[in-house]
């Protein structure tokens, strides 16, 4: 995601799709991810292990906000980032920022992407939805980790952003 001007537009990569088990009370839902080839996990988790509840989807409670309590994983981040955003009066639905975060990282909170004109100027998308530090930094949330790795300070600073440029990340329906 650029900091400035025009949003980028990648580069036609052949996609390698693969198919998450997730269980929801009792009844198992195949849910496809979608994973760029040239995104690269900055740790040896992967995003298989995220969906599948491996070792980036634990379940302990992640630090919250006062009354609230939030699974470490890919739901209770995007829960956490929903009520500071809500907070903050920044626009954006649970859907949207899943469907952009499948997109842009398949749900791997380390995800780098080392390839696109971002990365060749030093400064890699980074994350679940893929922000430069530049924009990261901008659109930083008070509230959260100075971090754009970290998952909720990811979110919720992209949907910041895209709140800001296209009116929520509702509206984003491809690399921004």
């Amino acid at each position: 995601m650029p900091a400035h001007g025009k949003p980028r537009r990648p580069k036609q990569r052949s996609i390698t799709r693969r198919l998450a088990l997730v269980c929801v009370g009792g009844a198992a839902l195949a849910l496809p991810l979608i994973g760029a080839t040239a995104s690269v996990a900055a740790t040896s988790g992967t995003t298989a292990s995220v969906a599948a509840g491996g070792p980036l989807a634990r379940t302990a409670a992640a630090p919250s906000l006062p009354g609230n309590t939030y699974t470490d994983n890919l739901d209770g981040w995007i829960r956490e980032s929903l009520d500071i955003m809500e907070r903050h009066g920044i626009p954006g639905s649970y859907d949207g920022i899943l469907r952009n975060v499948m997109r842009e990282s398949s749900g791997n909170p380390m995800a780098i992407n080392t390839w696109d004109s971002n990365a060749a100027a030093g400064t890699p998308s980074k994350g679940l939805l893929q922000v430069i530090d530049p924009t990261f930094r901008a659109y930083h949330v008070p509230g959260t980790p100075l971090d754009s790795y970290h998952p909720v300070a990811n979110i919720t600073a992209a949907c910041n952003y895209a709140a800001d440029r296209y009116g929520s990340i509702d509206n984003v329906d491809s690399a921004y």
